[in-house]
Order: structure tokens, then sequence, then C-alpha cells
């Protein structure tokens, strides 16, 4: 049975390690850049292998220790078969198992049993664990889904913005400060869009929950639009679940809260404890499991 056990939790934004022993105590974390494995496999490795470089010096263990740990790993873009294939047989440890971040951000914020989380950041993805099933809605990216997300209510914002400068829908103060970023110059607005990544989109959303606590309509109206998507998505959820308790998750989690519809508020339990954490109780469980079974 391996000595350590290592929890990755991989976004597009950073990556996070740490190394626990066999009880599951953690023993050294450590941190790096993007692991989004559909954006690019290469720098996802690397950020993986610095990762968990730091976690093991944090831990006073030597960087050899590594080859033999047992890994879980959550990472954003698991959904895409060829990039899973791309990192697997390329990680720097014994045995690895890869599955998505919405799994270990469920697994820390319940631990064990029966629930749902709603994962509602620069996307949004919903998932239940029901006996020994696990159920995903939505998490299909920012193209064609992520619905209720920030980057779908960012790129909202800068819609009614365009449509506010050409008199189609009414100016409000949400409008204006959006066309002030921009100098007043759509086309400018549109080269950003035109490139522009979910997280730049979605910067503009905690925007929209303040203009919208101060009684901008167009604010207003666009959170209400983007409640009504997420509280959509937790009926399905609810129905998956049979009701039960529910955590939300993500840096749009704290702000939605108070504008989902009471019956799904009324299920909201405060998170166990993080991604991390769930990687690390995942890989402990997994792999043991299997050492116990031969």
């Amino acid at each position: 049975m391996a000595r350590y056990f290592v929890g990755i939790d991989g976004g597009g934004t950073s990556c996070r390690a740490a190394v626990a022993d066999a009880a599951g105590r953690i023993l050294g974390m450590g941190k790096s850049g993007s692991a989004n494995i559909m954006t690019s496999a290469d720098i996802a490795l690397a950020s993986i292998s610095n990762a968990s470089r730091e976690a093991f010096a944090s831990a006073g263990l030597k960087e050899a220790a590594m080859s033999d740990a047992s890994a879980f790993l959550g990472l954003a873009g698991n959904n895409v078969e060829d990039a899973v294939v791309a990192v697997s047989s390329r990680l720097p440890f014994a045995r690895s198992v890869i599955d998505s971040d919405g799994l270990i951000a469920l697994e820390g914020a319940l631990g064990e049993g029966d629930g749902s989380v709603a994962i509602l950041g620069t996307g949004s993805i919903f998932i239940t664990r029901l006996g020994t099933e696990i159920r995903y809605l939505g998490g299909w990216g920012f193209v064609i889904g992520d619905f209720g997300s920030g980057a779908r209510l960012g790129h909202a914002a800068l819609q009614e913005a365009l449509l506010a400068y050409d008199g189609i829908a009414p100016v409000s103060p949400l409008t204006n400060s959006i066309l002030v970023e921009f100098d007043h110059n759509p086309p400018r607005m549109v080269a950003f869009a035109k490139t522009a990544s979910p997280g730049e989109f979605g910067r503009f959303a905690p925007r929209i929950f303040e203009f919208a606590r101060l009684g901008d309509e167009t604010a207003s109206r666009l959170l209400a639009n983007a409640a009504a998507q997420i509280d959509a998505g937790l009926d399905r959820q609810a129905e998956i679940s049979r009701g039960g308790r529910l955590a939300l998750l993500g840096g749009l989690a704290a702000l939605y809260a108070d504008h989902l519809a009471p019956r799904h508020r009324d299920r909201l339990i405060q998170p166990k404890a993080d991604a991390l954490t769930g990687a690390v109780a995942l890989a402990v469980r997994r792999f043991q499991a299997e050492a116990a079974h031969g």
C-alpha cells in the first residue's frame, strides 16, 4: 500500500496539491498555475508537477516519494476524453485517477453521504450523489452552456450596454458603467468580446449584483433571469436527489444565495471543507479500497 496519497484540485486559474498520509492527515500543500487539461495538456501537467513538488517539499519529503504515491486528480476539462488520455500516462505518480473538479468539490462540501452541490463561478455545474450514483447537470462550457454563470452574466451585461448605446434598451447605471469602461466606443467592446475568455466576461458579474442591490432595473432583470435558470437546474437536481441537503460553491455562491427560490434556500447547508480536502479524501478511500481487495 502507498505511504502517501496526493489530492489535486486543478482549475483553469490555479492548481493546488496536497500530500497526506494513510490516515488522510494532510502533511503539505503546494500551488501553481492553470491545470485545465482541455485548454493545454502540457501546461496542466507542468502545473500538477510543480504544485505536487511544492507539497512534498513543504511536508519535508523528498521529491522521489512522488513516484510511489497514489493520486486523485479533480481537473477542469476532464470531460474531454482525448485530454484525459494525453495526461494520464505522463503523471509523476505510481497510480492515479482523473475525475472532474466538480466531484472533488462535492466530496469536500458534503463528506460522505447523499446530497447536492451547485458550483456557481465563471462556469456552472450541478452535481448530485445518491448512494453510489453521481449525476451531473450542466457544465457544458461557455459557448453553449453554463447557464447562470459569471461568464454568462457578464456577456449579457455587455449585450445590454450595446442595446442601451443604440437606444434599443434603456440606459441604466449598469450599462453606463460598462460603456464608460470602454470609452463609449462600441467597436472597442466588440474587439474585446471577440477574444475574451469566459473569465474575462465573468469579471463583470459581481457588478450586476452590486447594481441590482442599488435598484438598477437592467441589473435586476439580468439577475432575476439568471437566478430563475439556476432555480430550474436546482429543481431538476432535487428530483434526482429526492430533496436533501444542498451546498452552493464557487465565487458567486454567496452572492446568489439570497436570490434563489425559498424552496432551495431552505435546503442550504454550509460546505464542510474545500475541494482539495475532497480530493485527498477520495485518494485515500479509493486506493485503500483497491489495496484491500487485492
